[in-house]
């Protein structure tokens, strides 16, 4: 029996870890994010792979760093023959890469090499890419630049968002490592170099990026929207107040008014102007201090004073 630790944080990772005990592996222990704040009232929460782990008996380690940590020590103590990641969130110190005979391998949400970093899903729908996948590889201290060991390639849909692409990618990841792992084990898997020629960068999205830019095209800002949904959210600006953008499509309109303009309101949405004179139809936000709503319930009540004219930024 191969005995495994396993380490990773949100809800891409769970599936993984749960294919990994229903197949028969020995998952010694499971090595996640600490418990976070969430939400305005900053509630203790759980990360969904400990969760995950707890449904399952397994042990859990929470280191707030791995390198020089006590729980570093305590995780080479364990002599694990593999440690599998996927989405863990903390680079692997050396000392602990070198510790599994059989090393340490990754799973990691893009077809490698393009889009190393902590946000391959969100990047590769704001860059408007058609297809993304799961590749399997082995780990470096270097970030995203092991041997390439396996990849599994799937489409993304015009109307898939991170989270729809979270969802398929986690059961591309599990699917492929659950193909994978036998080869691994036995030593007779393929080993590919990355072409360095050919890396990109998803590095995690700052505050910046999140910022809605209405000078951009209609498919740009679509693309950032739903590349940044359901977290962290795209954002503009409405007399001084942050209004999140959830939801949004692009549309048709003909007029030429500046960036950010209101051109149309009806009773279920309404539309601003764009960049290349095209339009975004706002579907779902959220203002200030408020709930996320739709478009309808916004224009009947806090945006009941929306007009023609009025400027987003």
């Amino acid at each position: 029996m191969t005995n495994i630790v396993f380490m990773g944080t949100p809800a891409f990772s769970a599936p993984i870890l749960r294919m990994l005990v229903e197949e028969g592996y020995n998952v010694l222990a499971v090595v996640t994010q600490p418990d976070r704040p969430v939400g305005r009232k900053k509630v203790l929460t759980a990360p969904p792979v400990k969760e995950e782990a707890l449904k399952l008996g397994l042990p859990v380690i929470q280191p707030t760093k791995l390198k020089g940590s006590a729980e570093l020590e305590e995780i080479i103590a364990l002599n694990p023959d593999l440690i599998v990641t996927a989405a863990f969130g903390q680079l692997l110190p050396k000392e602990l890469l070198d510790a599994p005979e059989l090393g340490c391998i990754n799973v990691h949400a893009s077809l490698l090499p393009a889009y190393r970093g902590g946000a391959p899903i969100h990047q590769a729908i704001i860059d408007g890419q058609d297809k993304t996948g799961v590749t399997i590889m082995y780990m470096e201290e270097k970030l995203d630049a092991g041997d390439i060991i396996s990849q599994s390639e799937i489409s993304i849909a015009h109307t898939d968002d991170t989270g729809l692409l979270f969802e398929k990618l986690s059961k591309v990841g599990s699917d492929l490592l659950k193909e994978t792992l036998p080869s691994i084990i036995s030593k007779t898997n393929d080993r590919v170099k990355q072409d360095e020629s050919q890396v990109t960068f998803a590095r995690n999205i700052s505050r910046e990026q999140e910022r809605i830019d209405w000078n951009k095209s209609a498919l740009a800002i679509h693309n950032q929207i739903r590349g940044l949904h359901p977290w962290p959210v795209a954002y503009t600006t409405l007399e001084g107040q942050t209004v999140k953008v959830w939801k949004a499509d692009t549309i048709q309109v003909k007029t030429k008014e500046l960036p950010g303009t209101v051109v149309k309101i009806e009773s279920d949405y309404f539309v601003l102007q764009t960049g290349l004179e095209e339009a975004i139809r706002i579907n779902e936000l959220q203002p200030a201090g408020k709930k996320k709503m739709s478009a309808e319930d916004y224009l009947r009540g806090v945006g009941s004073k929306l007009r023609i004219g009025d400027t987003f930024e």
